[in-house]
């Protein structure tokens, strides 16, 4: 397994849409095994591709350190199907290092997604779970939390947000894992 650099806001592949994932391979595999080393040395609980460079629609999540009852999760290609209710609560990202704020999200969703097996699912998350799904759902579109964010946060952020968007937009695509042919 490896770590993997986490991208910071400014750089370009946080901002781009991830692709669909056509077959989930040993590749694959080997990517969720760097994803999940890079987010427990972060302490995160969830983390997208593009975060690490990587475009491709894969997110994983482990809120353990919230609900110890849980396990850690793969979604391959993942898509909210339902939501219900209203969560709002305090957010913040592994590309956004020392910023959060409140975000209003929705309390429960269902999701349809691949597993790292490569076998179709639905589940339901609600609390934490549900949060960070959609967290990284977002980060997959190309949303940052950010734009959950009040305006008056965002001007509170401003000079934290451009110091580290110098950072960011010195930060590359992880070729490594998207030379493979499709």
């Amino acid at each position: 397994m490896a770590l993997l650099e986490i991208k910071k806001l400014g750089c370009a592949t946080l901002r781009k849409k991830a692709t669909p994932f056509q077959d989930v391979t040993d590749e694959t595999r080997k990517l969720v095994q760097d994803m999940f080393e890079t987010m427990y040395e972060a302490e995160g609980i969830g983390l997208a591709a593009n975060q690490v460079g990587v475009t491709e629609r894969i997110l994983i999540l482990d809120v353990r350190p919230h609900h110890p009852e849980s396990e850690s999760m793969v979604f391959i290609n993942p898509e909210i199907i339902w939501s219900a209710g209203e969560f709002t609560g305090e957010e913040g990202c592994l590309s956004l290092p020392g910023i959060s704020g409140e975000v209003k999200r929705p309390a429960q969703v269902r999701v349809r997604a691949l597993g790292d097996d490569g076998e179709a699912f639905e589940m339901e998350l609600d609390g934490m779970g549900a949060k960070a799904l959609q967290h990284e759902v977002d980060h997959l579109d190309g949303v940052l939390v950010l734009e959950h964010f009040s305006v008056i946060k965002r001007n509170l952020l401003r000079n934290q947000l451009r110091k580290l968007q110098k950072e960011g937009k010195n930060q590359t695509l992880n070729l490594k894992y998207i030379e493979r042919e499709r």
